[in-house]
């Protein structure tokens, strides 16, 4: 059974309606969180602790089920640790396939409303276990680091559909617990290693006296080369991840190795099938490749060929005898060579061994030296023993003015909390959390979350001392994670950089998008709340996506639409570029989002779009009141984009610009002038154009006739002569019956030729927004 509680009834019915005391009512997701952490640090095993997180995201997800997934790197599996309503212990799925392998390999967090509708959706689990999947939140486990450790996913929420913030609080929940499973996970892995070593003794007593691998290995080789008469010896061993054969021992090869795939030649097929294979004419052989020759210079005659096959049966390699003087090789020396090959196997699983835990010190050292997070260890005399890089720059110190010092000496600015914590540890052996801490160092006041472990041996000596890790969230780091979710974290990063001159206020030539859906109301009304609020958060992630990658800033949601700036805070000798092709490409990407949805469902409304894009000055800066600010921009120039996004409708357009956006376009694209125009609360006429870059041949066919016929009528239009004028834009219309810009010209022209206004120069005046 699993370790965590089920949250559906075992005899298969339904949950109750509402089956969930009010554990978290009332409780603001920092305080969850909290009890998250303090509830997971109280559990003693790696097993206990993830039973206890499915159990408390379910129970704040309100799921009816939840699965935690760790990924097996050797197998490129994903196995479950704890599977909240299943019986079995353990689950396995590659961690490529279903929604739990998409989240595994991009990282990213999915909210998935109806499962089965969802081509990444594996549903051999559910016809395993009889369980139905109706919907799910799925997230990525990650370290500090942000490798990937597995996935975690609760399913089917009681009542509803899982919403935004159901995704947002699981996503932190799972954040709060990974310090303190990557701990846990850190403890277990080197109890691991502790018995590892102690196999590495036992294989090498049974070996031999020889304590050196690699003088062992050359005698065993030299002896197989002597033994068989041959003139050359060689040693493959298999990398796993690469999945190639490689050169370890190899006799007349000197330093020289070889890599190639472990599926190629004769040592690949004695690899893959596990068979010996003696061969008395090499190049007679199809399976040979003679390319191996041309590299070393060696011309192979016969070949004896054995896996090397562990303890455990697993072929982890191949040895290789060439070229027998005075004839080919026997079944009695294959039957030798297979005798010593034994002998190989141990001797490599021992360097193995002793290898992966080189490696792992290795690597746990360069895993402090790489965090973010300080980590300072102290011995049970509270003496600190060591400190790394990160640690060293929070605290501001040299590592000599670190190492040696006493907890209590060292931590004096900041306190007695800091040393109560740490001797509190040190009595119940449990770990302690506490989160946006102020700690004090050389008079600087940092803001912190810190977490002490304590460090024990399952020996005689139990008490080893205690572990601390600091995790920096002063205001800057905060407020840039922020800015991040807005724009580039180049440019948040810049801006960071700025500092008050930039936040403050700056005037600055910048170019405003503006995009909002077309017929919002009537959309909103066929999918529903749920449904809404779902397509929204798909459409606004594919556009905000377009706008960043051309180094826009988003500037703020307004219900459906969007603002986004490119020019300020950073300006580019192409933002004009950069904004145009922005909208371009959303039009694009909102064309392949409207074809995806309506194979999911023939009866979806197509979501339409207007964009406007202005050039302008505008004024730039940290906007609002005391309680809420936000960096934004203002002026007429955005006011004017706002403008032409409306009127797209009128024109039956899907992207304009203004003349002064056109003016500054330094590369070509698909334009045409559609109107000189007086918007509501201006004088001034302005210029406007329509971009058509994003139109195939069957959504703006004829386009240069179209085009010609439109620019020769507007040229009419405003010379006054509206017959031919409407002539012009009727013929455009018969090559092209949805262009509604010339539709609506030829409207204009039936009113203009039964009352024509004096002085008539072409200038339209906007009476609406």
């Amino acid at each position: 059974m699993s370790t965590a509680k089920t949250l559906k009834d075992q005899s298969g019915e339904g949950p109750e309606k509402d089956p969930y005391p009010d554990n978290f009512k009332n409780m603001s997701q920092a305080e969850i969180l909290l009890r998250v952490s303090d509830e997971i640090s109280s559990m003693t095993t790696l097993d206990e602790q993830l039973g206890k997180l499915i159990e408390l995201t379910g129970m704040a997800t309100k799921a009816e089920r939840g699965t935690l997934f760790l990924n097996d790197s050797t197998t490129g599996e994903l196995y479950s640790k704890v599977a909240q309503g299943e019986r079995r212990r353990e689950i396995r799925i590659l961690n490529t396939t279903g929604i739990a392998g998409h989240v595994y390999q991009t990282g990213e967090s999915l909210l998935i409303a109806d499962a089965r509708s969802d081509d990444r959706f594996n549903s051999t689990v559910d016809e395993t276990t009889g369980f139905v999947t109706r919907n799910m939140l799925c997230v990525p486990v990650k370290t500090r680091r942000g490798d990937i450790l597995g996935v975690a996913q609760v399913i089917n929420k009681t009542q509803g559909q899982f919403t935004k913030t159901d995704l947002d609080l699981f996503a932190a929940m799972i954040i709060q617990a990974s310090v303190v499973l990557q701990s846990t996970l850190i403890v277990e892995r080197m109890e691991r290693n502790r018995v590892q070593e102690a196999k590495f003794l036992e294989i090498v007593a049974e070996v031999s006296s020889e304590i050196k691998l690699g003088p062992l290995l050359q005698l065993i080789m030299s002896t197989v080369t002597n033994m068989l008469h041959a003139e050359r010896s060689t040693l493959f061993l298999n990398d796993e991840k690469t999945k190639e054969l490689y050169t370890e021992i190899g006799q007349g090869l000197g330093a020289q190795k070889i890599h190639f795939p472990n599926n190629v030649g004769i040592a690949g097929a004695v690899f893959q099938s596990r068979e010996s294979v003696n061969i008395p004419h090499a190049y007679a052989d199809l399976r040979f490749n003679p390319a191996f020759d041309k590299q070393t210079g060696f011309f192979t005659r016969s070949i004896l060929c054995v896996p090397v096959i562990n303890k455990d049966g697993k072929t982890i390699g191949v040895t290789q005898v060439l070229n027998k003087k005075g004839g080919p090789f026997t079944e009695e020396d294959e039957a030798r060579l297979k005798a010593f090959t034994a002998q190989i196997a141990i001797g490599l699983e021992n360097a193995k061994l002793f290898d992966d835990v080189q490696q792992m010190k290795n690597y746990n050292e360069s895993v402090l030296e790489s965090m973010s997070n300080g980590v300072i260890t102290f011995d049970e005399h509270g003496m600190i023993v060591t400190c790394n890089k990160a640690g060293l720059t929070i605290t501001g110190c040299a590592l000599e003015e670190v190492i040696g010092q006493a907890a209590a000496s060292f931590f004096k600015e900041s306190g007695d909390w800091v040393i109560d914590h740490m001797k509190r540890v040190e009595e119940e052996k449990k770990p302690s959390v506490v989160v946006e801490a102020q700690m004090k160092f050389n008079d600087e006041m940092k803001s912190v979350n810190m977490t002490v472990l304590p460090l024990t041996s399952g020996g005689k000596r139990d008490k080893l001392g205690t572990m601390m890790l600091i995790d920096d969230i002063s205001k800057e780091k905060r407020m840039l994670s922020t800015m991040s979710r807005y724009m580039d974290a180049g440019v948040a990063d810049k801006l960071m950089k700025g500092g008050e001159e930039l936040l403050g206020g700056l005037s600055s030539e910048a170019t405003v998008l503006f995009s909002d859906i077309r017929s919002f109301t009537t959309l909103s009304e066929s999918l529903g709340p749920q449904g809404t609020v779902g397509l929204l958060n798909e459409y606004f992630t594919l556009m905000v996506d377009c706008i960043q990658v051309e180094g826009g800033m988003l500037d703020k949601f307004i219900g459906d639409a969007i603002m986004a700036i490119f020019g300020t805070p950073f300006a580019h000798d192409d933002d004009e570029d950069r904004g145009l092709r922005s909208a371009i490409e959303m039009m694009k990407e909102l064309a392949r989002f409207n074809r995806e949805r309506i194979e999911r469902n023939p009866k979806a409304l197509q979501v339409d779009i207007g964009i406007g894009l202005n050039t302008d000055q505008v004024v730039s800066g940290n906007i609002g009141s005391p309680k809420r600010m936000d960096y934004t921009v203002i002026g007429d120039g955005v006011n004017l984009a706002a403008r032409l996004e409306s009127a797209c409708k009128q024109y039956g357009a899907n992207i304009l610009i203004s003349e002064y956006t056109f003016a500054k376009l330094k590369n070509t694209y698909h334009t045409r002038e559609v109107d000189r125009v007086i918007v509501k609360g201006k004088t001034k006429p302005v210029i406007i154009y329509e971009v058509l870059d994003f139109h195939t041949p069957e959504s703006f066919p004829n386009r240069v006739d179209v085009l010609g016929n439109f620019r020769n009528g507007v040229e009419l239009y405003r010379n006054g002569d509206f017959q031919k004028a409407m002539d012009c834009f009727n013929q455009g219309i018969a090559l092209h019956p949805e262009d509604q810009a010339a539709k609506m010209y030829v409207e204009r022209c039936k009113v203009l030729m039964k009352k024509t206004p004096k002085d008539w120069d072409g200038v339209w005046v906007m009476t609406s927004k």
